[in-house]
């Protein structure tokens, strides 16, 4: 089996549509994609959209990303809450609110926040930012103790993440891997290409690769300033 598993497209149809074409070129079996959908992208409202139509297909399992329950959740006290500290992501979160449609918003807001489950007799933990928190980070200098005390009273043998945009992976003392899966649509990395993460299953165990993806960034990035 091979699984493909993507977060963090903030609403980077150009980039998403180039990580799709790889995951089709791989021929995953399941797709499993961590969150964060629209915010601050070029096409928040057509990115939702996309992941609304996907949900109903059997090959996709979703989570909600910590921004995708901000839109959903917005209010003027959390507007002035970011503007101090980060007033363009402030702009951005409000002009995605009033941009989605309150069903859109409301697909948003009933995602799920983590999603167990077992393929192959691999028990995958799907998360956003870490087990114990959507928005807490899992970076390459996270440290081993860090990552270890965030799988306290977790059994998977695996868990995905995303959120830092910046992929990376551990294997514990306890024989369980943590792998963040990097970013489609807002990569961190020194090249600016998508990133997701193939996963293959074969007798209970898991070979993964961060494959790394070009997509247009001229055309994402004249979308973006016309927003």
């Amino acid at each position: 089996m091979i699984i493909a598993a993507f977060s963090d497209v903030h609403g980077n149809m150009e980039a998403l549509e180039a990580v799709m074409e790889d995951i089709e070129k791989a021929h995953c079996d399941r797709i499993f994609t961590l969150g964060d959908y629209a915010m601050a992208g070029p096409e928040p409202s057509v990115a939702v959209d996309w992941f609304m139509e996907k949900a109903n297909d059997p090959k996709f399992s979703m989570i909600q990303g910590n921004t995708d329950l901000m839109i959903a959740d917005y209010t003027e006290k959390t507007y002035n809450d970011i503007k101090d500290k980060a007033p363009v992501m402030a702009e951005a979160l409000k002009d995605d609110f009033l941009r989605l449609n309150p069903s859109q918003k409301n697909f948003l807001k009933n995602l799920p926040i983590q999603l167990e489950i077992e393929e192959e007799g691999v028990k995958f933990l799907l998360v956003h930012g870490s087990p114990r928190r959507n928005n807490e980070d899992i970076l390459p200098d996270t440290s081993m103790a860090n990552v270890q005390s965030m799988l306290a009273n977790v059994d998977a043998n695996v868990v995905l993440c995303g959120h830092t945009h910046i992929p990376c992976g551990f294997q514990t003392e306890t024989k369980q891997t943590v792998v963040n899966v990097g970013s489609v649509g807002r990569p961190f990395t020194p090249e600016p290409k998508s990133c997701w993460l193939k996963i293959t299953v074969t007798d209970g165990k898991c070979v993964f690769e961060h494959r790394f993806v070009e997509y247009n960034i001229d055309r994402a990035s004249r979308k973006l300033r016309k927003r």
